[in-house]
């Protein structure tokens, strides 16, 4: 076991996959109850051949709105809950769809906010989203740039408890 988890571990290219691995691995080798009731909230993907009616109507509608062959992997996750599974489509569908902002720079948001929420999952499905958009590899370097930078910012602005300028206030109504 010692030897796969390492060999396993030379290949994860990121550290939330390394890290969430990693925590598997030394659970397994030293079984306790926490290491049971983690390994257990690994659940797996509903498949469309698998799927209730009301999941295969979301799924559709998701294969179809995309035009893709196949849900990905989130999908197939939030789908042991189906009523999440409905609320969630019904609000990414809404949200992201053409409006005052284009669908670029609403991936590009959803991949900012993504980073900083250091959900790997997201920042791999948005960044492929915003490169189908139109996104350049010198747009996600800026991208990532301003993204640094507003954290380390924020977090200054906070720490030094930095009161808000009049000339930023919004006028009263």
């Amino acid at each position: 076991m010692i030897l796969i988890c390492d060999n396993v571990l030379r290949f994860l290219q990121d550290d939330v996959s390394r890290k969430s691995f990693e925590k598997a691995c030394n659970l397994a080798l030293r079984p306790t109850a926490n290491a049971k009731a983690y390994l257990m909230s690994q659940q797996a993907p509903v498949e469309y051949a698998n799927a209730t009616p009301e999941v295969k109507a979301v799924f559709d509608d998701i294969k179809t709105t995309r035009g893709v062959p196949d849900v990905n992997n989130f999908w197939k996750f939030i789908a042991q809950h189906p009523p999440t599974l409905a609320r969630t489509w019904d609000s990414v569908k809404d949200v992201m769809a053409p409006g005052a902002l284009d669908p670029l720079i609403k991936e590009l948001i959803y991949v900012a906010v993504s980073v900083t929420n250091n959900c790997g999952y997201c920042v791999a499905s948005h960044t492929a989203a915003a490169r189908r958009a139109g996104m350049t590899d010198e747009m996600f370097g800026e991208l990532l740039a301003v993204v640094g930078m507003a954290n380390e910012t924020n977090r200054l602005a906070v720490g030094y408890r930095v009161p808000i300028d009049p000339a930023f206030e919004l006028p009263a109504k």
